[in-house]
């Protein structure tokens, strides 16, 4: 082997994946190597491409996270070989918004890794598909994680970056196409109404309506009764999601759902053998340092509209209770799974802390 194919292989070690590897293990190296798409290989040699698209197909129909990658693997994936033309690999990777492409030889052996970075000066926006829906985002809270600074600032303009967090939320959902913003205001409602006719955004058309008394996660939306005639998301104004909006739609419409909650995939090591016991306390079984996996609700959802109307007015009322109405009633609630690594909850200061340092 080269000494240049050496090179090559050690700097993008960080993509490649085992195809016998666990889809769990997929989700933790995507969130390690902050990538949604990984080089599955096979002693060195290129044998598929796992996104997370994938994965999020395979906890949707519940197949195993200890499954093997291999079960759910593409047939079929875009690569690039030695000797394409340049122009021609830009044009297959602006059209499915790649992170990067992999080169290969007629061994498919890797001989390169082409990213978006390199062809492009833009960021790759992974919303491959956009759609125009109203978006309503919870902004009456009074942040009590953030003190002291929510004792000057409402949460909802905690900066990051050069603005605020909840331009990074409307920003994320206009480059997905929407640009109705639905505004629920309490704490520091005039400051926030403020700020935001200061810096005269024409990409946000934003729509105000306020509690009078906090009155829960959900309790303000019965104000929008008759306001909103179509599928709309709803989201914390604390929280940030770096995933595909259109995928979360797309299973949303195609699965018929009522209520959509996006979820983050949440494991927990621990350093200890767990052990199982019986009737006297008799050990059944002995695990030793075992991962456990969750599904967290990540505050951003995807509701219809005539959900609306079961929204008690003058209540006390969070989203939690709707879903638990809708489920005891056999009525569809769906749970779309991203990973770890793309759910933030920049409400607290740690989380705050580690997305300023991305």
């Amino acid at each position: 082997m080269s000494s240049k194919k050496n090179e090559i292989m050690n700097k993008f070690d960080y993509l490649l994946i085992n195809e016998e590897a666990s889809i769990f293990s997929a989700i933790k190296q995507m969130d390690e190597s902050k990538s949604k798409l990984l080089i599955v290989s096979k002693n060195k040699i290129f044998a598929s491409l796992l996104s997370i698209g994938d994965i999020q197909r395979s906890i949707i129909k519940n197949i195993s996270m200890d499954s093997s990658i291999s079960v759910i693997l593409r047939k079929e994936v875009h690569v690039a070989h030695v000797g394409d033309d340049l122009n021609s690999i830009k044009v297959v990777m602006k059209e499915r918004r790649n992170e990067f492409m992999p080169i290969i030889d007629d061994t498919n052996y890797i001989v390169n890794v082409i990213f978006w970075s390199d062809l492009f000066e833009e960021k790759n926006n992974t919303n491959k598909v956009k759609f125009n829906l109203p978006v309503i985002i919870m902004a009456g809270g009074k942040g009590s994680r953030l003190r002291p600074l929510t004792n000057v600032l409402p949460k909802p303009l905690i900066p990051i970056g050069n603005q605020t967090m909840l331009e990074d939320i409307m920003d994320r959902f206009v480059q997905c196409g929407c640009h109705d913003f639905y505004l629920s205001l309490n704490y520091k409602a005039d400051f926030i109404k403020q700020y935001l006719s200061n810096i005269k955004n024409s990409n946000y058309n934003i729509n105000y309506f306020q509690e009078d008394k906090p009155s829960g996660t959900a309790g303000s939306l019965c104000l929008l009764k008759g306001k909103i005639n179509t599928t709309f998301f709803v989201t914390n104004c604390d929280i940030i999601i770096d995933d595909d909006y259109s995928q979360i739609l797309e299973y949303h419409k195609k699965n018929k759902n009522e209520i959509t909650i996006v979820s983050a995939i949440k494991n927990i090591s621990i350093p200890y053998g767990t052990l199982e016991t019986g009737e006297d306390g008799l050990l059944k079984s002995i695990k030793e340092k075992p991962n456990l996996t969750y599904k967290i609700n990540t505050g951003m959802y995807i509701l219809e509209p005539y959900l609306l109307n079961e929204i008690p007015k003058n209540e006390f009322y969070h989203i939690t209770f709707l879903i638990e109405k809708l489920r005891k009633e056999g009525r569809k609630v769906g749970v779309f799974p991203i990973n770890e690594g793309s759910w933030t909850d920049v409400g607290n200061w740690k989380e705050y802390y580690k997305f300023l340092e991305k």
